[in-house]
């Protein structure tokens, strides 16, 4: 079974060889054992029950949490010739129905689902009707209640092993530390799955993490410096926030859309699509944002404001750099957050239980941000995972914070909040070491504690950063019930003594070296981004023809490759990576076109004709229309005709002969398509347009492989 997964993932996704772990966990699934797999997002968790749901006979049943994942990833299968569907709340009722048709009668490869409509009756007397090679649950941190995650529609998946004991299952999730992964196995009866742990780490991601100052000029200034015109996510708390900074980026110039629950369906659906198949596109977001999205080349991930855990973050942040390629996840944070975050934890209706373990993430959260040393290996630690060396790319390392001698600050501090009653917050704290004179103050007769005007050898954000450090060391304690009053701890006696000194974090404004620009990668030879220009623009007008995002077609790092390795024939582009034969097959002639023209010649080059686009050839040569040949294979008619225009384009067959048009009409509409605009010719979706529908896209393809095989000029 293994050799026919190596074979499915060379021919049919286009890789060499599996990485890491996955060759173990596909031959785990397919001779029929289980899996709990934990896997860093853009580690490859998807090839690992798609490779075994093709190998075994029947449907893969994919449960996953959310529409925009299940969208992305049946129609990136889908264009390698994978018969792929979803079924949700998205698609009409009669299109549902033809789902589940195709789902009965075995014509669908895989199905991914919600976990809601999976607990349905109806669906799983579904599942008892046909074969099934696997149940895949993603994103299966769900499931856990400790989780930053939880859906309680997960609670019910054990229901898969009681009825479906003998059908293998496997769960992937990238975000797990012990506890978590403890409650996956528990609630979904994985004791005796295998579990595979391929490490946490994100090497290509530089974590940067700074002190809130002014965090729309930090947030523009870092946009500008280092991710110009590229795809981004901006994390913020609130849907205020997510609205007043996505405007005041779109003031700045830059194409910022908004995205949280309290946005209408449709315009939430449509700025994910926007986002999904634009370049340069920034999504401002609440935490609602961003689960399953496959988008491989976003830059960079922004935070805002404090996530909640490193569990949250880290889940976050992996949405950055999926193509392996270098990535940002930079954050501000500031006293603020921590005051809110803490509130939000003791006013929740959770048992003090769950609050303990809330108050622990959030300490391991503040912890990163205060932390003066490797930030990577603090954070992989977290999960249980040592990073023996410090990273060489996160801001600790590449400029070493500033500590300085805080033990006196520190003692003034505490003292000002013990001599105060401990009534007050960080605020009024500050402007009585300050000797500022208010009419809080004068009211409250702080102008004659001992300990009013002490401070004045420090600033306001100074002593901001001082009151941050204490409450995040633990020095200092929240009190929400008595509106964000600060208390001493029993932990800050030590410092009040003066037994104990106190190494504070100096807040400065940090200036990283700049990630690599082009003018170190190859684009940095204008013939070479010339090329790799122009290969982007085919990959658009493919998409827009498709109404797919652009990176379903190829990734930037398989053009990346085109345009380094220049592909001399059919054969050589189908070596690279991640073209597989399908994508050869649909795609292959036209990029090759573009680099031979780059090359100096601009010969076209033969398709390649596969065996099932063969097939359909030898039936129309006996006589059968394409609509014939569809009806006969059970397949589309848009695939006979993809399949026809190969063989024309190979000059084994007239395109005139497979249209059925008259001479008239297939005149009129090469005469249409010459009288285009140059850069619109390459694209199908022009002349679609042009002619309102009437043509279909297959019909259109097929003509246009007859003029190209002919070398008819395009204007």
């Amino acid at each position: 079974m293994l050799n026919q997964a190596l074979h499915i993932l060379q021919h049919t996704f286009g890789y060499s060889a599996f990485r890491g772990p996955q060759s173990s966990i596909v031959e785990e699934l397919c001779r029929g054992g289980d899996a709990l797999v934990l896997m860093p997002t853009g580690g490859g968790k998807s090839l690992c029950y798609q490779i075994p749901a093709l190998v075994r006979p029947g449907t893969g049943v994919v449960i996953s949490p959310l529409i925009a994942l299940m969208q992305d990833q049946v129609e990136a299968l889908q264009q390698l010739g994978i018969r792929a569907a979803f079924l949700n709340s998205s698609l009409a009722l009669d299109a549902q129905r033809a789902v589940e048709r195709q789902f009965l009668s075995g014509e669908l490869d895989m199905l991914y689902v919600a976990p809601e409509r999976l607990n349905t009756e109806r669906f799983l007397s579904l599942l008892g009707q046909t074969t099934i090679s696997l149940f895949a649950i993603d994103e299966a941190h769900c499931v856990s209640q400790w989780g930053h995650d939880f859906r309680s529609d997960y609670l019910q998946l054990s229901l898969l092993h009681q009825r479906f004991p003998t059908i293998p299952r496997i769960a992937l999730t990238a975000t797990a530390d012990e506890r978590t992964r403890q409650e996956i196995i528990q609630r979904l009866g994985l004791e005796s799955a295998q579990v595979f742990c391929s490490g946490f780490d994100r090497p290509n991601i530089r974590y940067t993490i700074a002190p809130k100052q002014n965090a729309r000029a930090q947030l523009l200034h870092f946009l500008r410096a280092e991710h110009p015109e590229e795809a981004g996510i901006v994390y913020c708390l609130s849907r205020k926030k997510v609205e007043d900074t996505a405007a005041f980026l779109v003031s700045q110039g830059l194409t910022a859309l908004p995205y949280h629950a309290g946005l209408p369906t449709d315009e939430r659906q449509r700025n994910q699509r926007r986002f999904l198949m634009e370049d340069g596109v920034i999504v401002v977001a609440t935490i609602a944002f961003g689960m399953g999205i496959d988008k491989p080349n976003v830059r960079f991930v922004a935070h805002l404001d404090l996530p909640k855990s490193p569990e949250a973050y880290y889940q976050e942040t992996g949405r950055a750099g999926r193509d392996g390629e270098p990535a940002n996840a930079w954050m501000v944070y500031g006293l603020q957050d921590v005051i809110t975050l803490r509130q939000m934890v003791e006013n929740s209706e959770a048992d003090e239980r769950y609050k303990r373990v809330e108050r622990h993430k959030l300490d391991a959260m503040l912890g990163l941000c205060e932390v003066t040393s490797c930030r990577r290996q603090t954070l992989l630690r977290y999960f249980g995972e040592e990073l023996r060396e410090p990273c060489g790319n996160c801001d600790n390392c590449l400029s070493p914070p500033a500590t300085w001698d805080g033990t006196e600050a520190a003692r003034k501090a505490l003292s000002c909040a013990y001599r105060s009653s401990q009534r007050f917050g960080a605020h009024h704290l500050i402007d009585i070491l300050l000797g500022k004179s208010n009419e809080r103050i004068e009211r409250m007769g702080h102008k004659h504690l001992s300990t009013y005007g002490i401070g004045r050898d420090l600033d306001e954000k100074q002593w901001l950063s001082v009151f941050r450090q204490l409450i995040t060391l633990g020095y200092l304690d929240v009190d929400h019930e008595a509106y964000g009053a600060l208390k001493l701890t029993d932990a800050c006696r030590p410092v009040l003594r003066g037994e104990a000194q106190l190494l504070l974090r100096r807040d400065e404004e940090k200036r990283l070296a700049r990630r690599q620009s082009s003018s170190g990668t190859p684009l940095a030879d204008p013939a070479n981004h010339q090329l790799w220009e122009a290969l982007r623009g085919l990959r658009k007008q493919l998409a827009e023809t498709q109404g797919v995002p652009p990176y379903v077609i190829f990734q930037d790092a398989v053009l990346l490759d085109m345009v380094q390795r220049r592909p001399g024939s059919l054969e050589e582009l189908g070596r690279l990576s991640g073209v597989g034969e399908k994508k050869l097959e649909r795609y292959g002639s036209d990029f090759l076109k573009i680099i031979l023209q780059h090359r100096g010649t601009a010969s076209a080059p033969k398709p390649a004709i596969s065996e099932t686009a063969m097939e359909s050839a030898n039936l129309f040569r006996l006589g059968m229309g394409y609509e014939q040949i569809a009806r006969h294979r059970g397949l589309k008619t848009s695939t006979i005709l993809d399949h026809l225009a190969l063989v024309i384009q190979n000059g084994q067959i007239s395109g005139r002969e497979v249209v059925s048009l008259s001479p008239e009409e297939i005149s009129l509409i090469e005469r249409v398509w010459q009288g285009l605009p140059e850069e619109e010719q390459r694209g199908l979706k022009p002349l679609y347009e042009a002619f309102e529908g009437k043509y279909e896209y297959g019909i259109l393809r097929c003509l246009r492989a007859e003029w190209d095989r002919a070398g008819i000029p395009a204007g």
